[in-house]
């Protein structure tokens, strides 16, 4: 198989394109109240359109949406300068003019990386070990200075934003004759008080990271039996749990989703291992809960052309999986050690982790008590179906497919008996991938389709008696298709045509009693291509047909609705409309919704 390098240094095989970041460790009536609030707030009035033409870092995504009033702002750091692997120290301090309860908390951050050279980067920043920020950076071009702003909605971390601590950010970089681009970055924390219109939000009541780091950094999973994992003493009067999970995939892994299985590795010209990867959740060794892995793709990723201006999904700011542990709730307030782990099924040289316990405690027990009645997770190992089609002429031709297939269905209950009597609580799940890997390999011809979905149905449930009083549904979706085409002409140069589709899907709902009260629905997909030109030599000559979209959709209950379209050619973009088809032809989105896709714990309340 032909192997070049890419303007970035990538070195190319078939589809798998080796990043730098792989060398380096590098979220009835009470529907109504919330109405009414949502009504008298203002929705947060994002930066106005990019200009046509743009070539820096332009995305459809919105700005997390902000209640009324002023807040108080606690700067982590101020143009840090990233140039090497060390560590960027801050301290952190509350907010001392917003002392009171906060309706929400944001975290605000600004990169830019100077022209030249230099590969996508991944950055985290952390407060008493637990993540606040994970993403990856944009490439530049030699004349191109790309710079970009990220948020994420941290109202959920309220009880660790409540004291003082350290906190460092993490942005492994190079810069050295080569490899000149600088990376630059700041960021601040925005604290919204509480008010009549913007109430206090209901948040955890402590959070626990995962992680032996005091200060906060990602663990290394390299196979499946790794595992990140903290062993807790919680307090005895948890009555729900839910574990935010990251994992990112990095340098064999990057591109996993191209992979095949090991007995496949050597007639595909393709890396081992397989393409299925699934983020496990375990308590003292139990199966507790699955989360699955996003195929997040970086600016270096394929065809680095293809990201430029419009990075893939969530490339720039990465949202955690939230797994909802609630069944376990009595067996962690039983006052012993319990080890709570995450850890990533298929995991092939390596993914990068971390993930924070968020519990609620009752205010009016002191002992809380109860367990996990059924399991059905137990005992279903993450093993995947494989088939195929594949054949081969003995000459080393060969077509066909190989197909890659697991979906499980699991129910795990528990019970509180907590100072509101006996709670019953259930998490019934399907889980599902479906992969299609598709190969036309000859003597001119390397052209592998790369299809899947990962999908998710989660129900959550809790009951007092025989009465079921509250119900969170979660429904997500992520399909990819990439298509890579290399073809060597008679003159033996070759061009290597990529197209990538990328989606995320998902439908929140809550019902009380049986009756629905709030629903929410989010998409957000990025198509793209570009054709990379070589000479007989190797060397990239140049690139051709760079094309992409992106759309994003947000709408809820509440009447929320935010939609943006957004076009680019030739690494600039060629088209940006917003709000279309929302009421007046305006986005609007009330400051209590998650249009970012962070996970939502006001649609999780129980009010108990």
């Amino acid at each position: 198989m032909l192997a070049f390098p890419d303007q970035g240094g990538h070195i190319m095989r078939g589809v798998s394109i080796m990043s730098s970041k792989g060398s380096v460790r590098l979220g009835p009536a009470i529907a109504g109240l919330f109405a009414v609030l949502g009504s008298m707030a203002t929705a947060h009035a994002a930066a106005g359109d990019p200009p046509i033409g743009a070539k820096g870092v332009v995305v459809a995504d919105p700005a997390v949406p902000r209640p009324p009033g002023t807040p108080c702002v606690v700067e982590l750091f101020n143009d840090d300068v990233f140039n090497d692997f060390n560590a960027r120290p801050y301290d952190y301090a509350p907010p001392a003019g917003c002392a009171g309860r906060w309706s929400k908390v944001v975290l605000e951050a600004d990169f830019s990386v100077t022209a030249g050279r230099q590969f996508d980067r991944t950055a985290t920043f952390w407060l008493g070990g637990v993540n606040i920020y994970f993403g990856t950076t944009q490439e530049p071009s030699a004349t191109v200075s790309p710079s970009w702003h990220v948020e994420r909605d941290l109202t959920d971390y309220d009880a660790l934003l409540r004291n003082a601590g350290k906190g460092q950010a993490v942005l492994g970089n190079v810069v050295n004759d080569t490899y000149t681009g600088v990376i630059h970055g700041s960021a601040r924390l925005l604290f919204y008080p509480a008010s009549l219109i913007a109430p206090a939000a209901p948040v955890p009541d402590a959070v626990y990271p995962l992680g032996a780091d005091p200060i906060g950094n990602t663990a290394t999973l390299n196979t499946a039996d790794d595992k990140l994992s903290k062993t807790l003493t919680l307090p005895r009067n948890v009555v729900r749990a839910y574990l935010d999970v990251f994992a990112q995939s990095q340098s064999g892994d990057e591109f996993w989703y191209t992979c095949v299985p090991d007995q496949y590795a050597a007639q595909t010209e393709e890396c081992g291992g397989g393409n299925f990867r699934e983020a496990e959740v375990s308590i003292d060794g139990q199966p507790a809960g699955v989360a699955p892995i996003y195929p997040w793709i970086y600016t270096g990723g394929i065809d680095p052309y293809m990201w430029r201006p419009t990075t893939g999904v969530q490339t720039l700011n990465f949202m955690p999986y939230r797994v909802d542990l609630t069944p376990f709730a009595g067996q962690l307030s039983d006052g012993s050690p319990h080890e709570v782990a995450v850890s990533v099924a298929g995991a092939h040289g390596y993914f990068s982790a971390t993930a924070a316990l968020l519990v609620y405690r009752d205010p009016h027990a002191k002992q809380v008590v109860g367990r996990v009645t059924r399991n059905t997770l137990a005992g279903q190992a993450p093993t995947p179906t494989i088939g195929d089609t594949l054949v081969t002429d003995g000459s080393g031709n060969l077509s066909g497919d190989i197909t890659t297939e697991l979906t499980r269905q699991f129910v795990i209950e528990g019970y509180t008996t907590s100072s509101k009597g006996r709670v019953e609580s259930s998490v019934t799940e399907t889980v599902g991938f479906d992969d299609t890997q598709s190969f036309v390999i000859n003597a001119n011809t390397f052209h592998q389709i790369s299809a899947q979905v990962t999908s998710v149905d989660s129900v959550s449930r809790s009951r007092i008696g025989p009465l079921l009083t509250v119900e969170s549904r979660q429904q997500a979706s992520y399909p990819l298709r990439v298509d890579y085409n290399q073809t060597l002409a008679t003159d033996g140069s070759l061009s290597a045509a990529s197209t990538v589709h990328q989606g995320l899907t998902s439908h929140a709902e809550r019902r009380w009693l049986g009756f629905p009260t709030y629903a929410a629905d989010l998409s957000n997909t990025v198509d793209t291509g570009d054709t990379l030109n070589f000479d007989a030599s190797g060397a990239l000559t140049s690139h051709t047909g760079q094309h992409s979209t992106q759309g994003y959709r947000f709408s809820d209950s509440y009447g929320s609705c935010y939609r943006v379209d957004l076009a680019t050619d030739s690494g600039a973009l060629s088209s940006y409309a917003s709000g279309a088809g929302c009421p007046g032809g305006q986005n609007r989105v009330w400051w209590i919704a998650h249009s970012d896709g962070s996970p939502d714990s006001r649609n999780l309340q129980v009010l108990w």
